[in-house]
């Protein structure tokens, strides 16, 4: 593992931050005041956003578990974002302590937190690249310093595409990083889209309250983040949907949508 270069620049701890927000929503430790506040004031207007985060935490855990019992030995997770529970390199690395596992973010606050991240079990290895996502040559050369990049990989991108604004650049990002992968490797991605009007009228609010906004797009259009892999069963569908086990919620059909697919 090498050492990750710390932040030049000073975080404000005073205005709230979509990463930390979504930490305090899931039960994490990395937040101040004013994402309790940001947090708090979106959860009163739209109390269901809470369990809808720990849901798509869940589908991380569950398609983590799923691509290392299937084989995969190598991750790339795309917008890890702040470090909880049941992070990527934990869940591969109880399955297979081999599991080597690549975080990819840009943002600063990440990077204050990152040794949370960058634990590993002695037979596996876990490393950070501060890159951002939409660099994939960036991307694609950081990750190759802990990874065998002829070897299958899979690629995980849980539920950071609504934050690229214009959908022809998330789109080209995920072909240009699917392009690159060998053959047995996977793409496991989701999206968020809004569950009702109150939903949408609440995220409309909070993106423009200065705060990083998230884009909403509809499964019909998420979809087409899978273009050229063959989605494994139950294919892209709601996030309680995809291979439910005993600690599974079942809140929404709406909120958030993902898949796993195989790279062809």
């Amino acid at each position: 593992m090498t050492e990750p270069t710390r932040p030049h620049q000073p975080i404000d701890t005073s205005v709230a931050h979509s990463a930390r927000v979504w930490n305090y929503w899931l039960g994490g430790k990395d937040h101040y005041p004013a994402d309790q506040a940001a947090g708090d004031a979106y959860s009163s207007k739209y109390p269901r956003i809470v369990p809808f985060a720990r849901e798509s935490r869940d589908f991380l855990r569950r398609t983590t578990a799923y691509l290392a019992k299937a084989g995969v030995r190598q991750f790339i997770d795309l917008g890890a974002g702040l470090p909880t529970s049941n992070n990527t390199h934990e869940v591969a690395q109880r399955i297979s302590p081999d599991c080597r596992v690549v975080y990819i973010d840009h943002d600063p606050i990440v990077l204050l937190h990152v040794h949370a991240l960058l634990t590993s079990s002695p037979e596996g290895a876990t490393n950070y690249v501060q890159a951002d996502m939409r660099d994939t040559d960036a991307v694609l050369a950081g990750a190759a310093k802990t990874l065998d990049m002829t070897q299958p990989i899979a690629l995980v991108i849980n539920d950071v595409l609504g934050h690229i604004e214009n959908w022809s650049e998330a789109r080209g990002l995920v072909r240009r990083l699917v392009e690159q992968f060998p053959l047995g490797s996977y793409l496991s991605l989701s999206h968020s889209t809004a569950a009702d009007t109150d939903h949408q009228a609440v995220q409309d609010e909070y993106n423009s309250s200065g705060a990083i906004p998230y884009i909403f797009r509809e499964p019909s259009v998420a979809v087409e983040l899978f273009e050229g892999t063959e989605l494994v069963e139950p294919g892209f569908t709601s996030w309680p949907r995809w291979r439910p086990d005993a600690n599974t919620g079942g809140l929404t059909d709406r909120a958030g949508w993902g898949g796993v697919a195989r790279i062809l």
